[in-house]
């Protein structure tokens, strides 16, 4: 068991002994104003940037703030473990790094360095489609640590099949695939920088690489990359996937996959009578559907449907150790954690991923010894309120 609460003692203790303070705030919820500071308005602006006018991000933080947690008193807590089973493998908590695609816009080192802090925390790393970094290069360096890979799903089948041979070979373990983003949305904060990364050859490593990909180009990338991006863009993805499409992920996919975006009930039945293996109870993080419900507050509904019969993940809005806490005991197995740590990727590279990580989950680990849990697996919605 991982002694997550044990890094406040490491803090204090380099501030009496050295007199260092950390580089980053642990206070999470400050990480997004320092970032603001430190990185260019079209980099930043794209990872903090929602859509619209920002009312679902803005609802994703009032759904989890409208829980508390009710502390339970005169409970062993001695001894605590945050680990949990995730299809089929035991991992130190249910902390994954969410996929974010283009993380060089962040720092020159990327997806490498994220996947690398995930890795030294013994966490989920979740690569983008999208990412700035070739899947192969940040199974490298990532070397036997738990990584799923994360599909946009392509028009063409057969850079999709390429995509999903490549994730198998280079040991990526679960098919995280995400449903709400088969167009962009309206996001203002980049319209009004005009700031695109794909449009620019940032986030498309993945395909400029892919064998399948160059097929359908009339040269070469490095000899027209103008073309390769137009070609991009052209099957980034598909407007026109339903259901029907799914059994042709399992033909080629032979490993757990996930949906990301599952916020309705009966999508989450659906999810279900297609025999998939999880959901990710996600409005990606307010940025695709303006005005859309919380994710929190859909996440009751999605695990009531499902039952047993999936594991049920979330993400959208997690900010800090309590947010986890509240998802757990709502029905979440696993949560997602994205901007937070690309702000500390932005600001400090992969120290600073390590330390988002670190501090999220000391807090989840106070939280849950202090409220009066000895593991997450005994949070139910029995220890929350909820308030109108």
């Amino acid at each position: 068991m991982t002694d997550w609460a044990a890094f406040q003692y490491e803090i204090y203790g380099a501030g009496v002994f050295t007199g260092a303070v950390p580089r980053l705030p642990t206070d999470l919820t400050r990480l997004e104003e320092v970032a603001r500071q430190r990185l260019g308005p079209g980099p930043f602006g794209y990872v903090a940037g929602s859509a619209g006018d920002g009312k679902t991000a803005r609802a994703n933080r009032r759904a989890l703030d409208r829980y508390e947690i009710v502390p339970r008193m005169l409970r062993d807590v001695s001894a605590r473990d945050l680990s949990v089973e995730l299809f089929g493998r035991k991992t130190a908590s249910p902390l994954a790094l969410a996929p974010v695609g283009v993380q060089s816009i962040m720092h020159p080192d990327g997806e490498v360095a994220a996947a690398k802090a995930a890795a030294a925390q013994s966490i989920p790393f979740i690569l983008s489609s999208a990412s700035s970094t070739p899947m192969e290069q940040v199974a490298e360096a990532m070397r036997d640590a738990e990584r799923w890979f994360q599909l946009y799903w392509p028009k063409d089948p057969e850079v999709t099949k390429s995509f999903l041979a490549r994730a198998k070979n280079s040991g990526y373990r679960v098919l995280v695939v995400t449903l709400d983003t088969f167009m962009l949305a309206w996001r203002p904060t980049d319209l009004d920088t005009a700031y695109l990364p794909f449009l620019r050859g940032v986030g498309t490593a993945n395909y400029f690489t892919d064998p399948a990909f160059e097929a359908g180009l009339g040269k070469p990338v490095h000899e027209d990359p103008r073309a390769a991006v137009m070609h991009f863009v052209q099957l980034f993805n598909d407007a026109s996937k339903t259901w029907d499409n799914l059994p042709f992920l399992r033909e080629h996919w032979d490993g757990p996959i996930v949906l990301k975006g599952i916020q309705h009930p009966d999508d989450a039945r659906k999810a279900v009578d297609a025999g998939v293996d999880g959901v990710v109870v996600s409005n990606h993080g307010g940025r695709q559907v303006n005005g859309a419900i919380g994710a929190a507050d859909a996440l009751p509904g999605v695990v009531e449907a499902a039952g047993d019969r999936l594991e049920i993940l979330f993400d959208s809005g997690i900010r800090t150790g309590d947010d986890i806490a509240k998802a757990l005991a709502l029905g979440a197995r696993g949560v997602l954690l994205g901007r937070p740590y690309m702000y500390g990727l932005g600001i400090d590279g992969q120290p600073g991923v390590e330390h988002v990580i670190r501090c999220i989950l000391a807090e989840l680990e106070l939280t849950l010894a202090l409220a009066g849990h000895s593991s997450v697996g005994s949070l139910s919605p029995a220890d929350l309120h909820r308030t109108s």
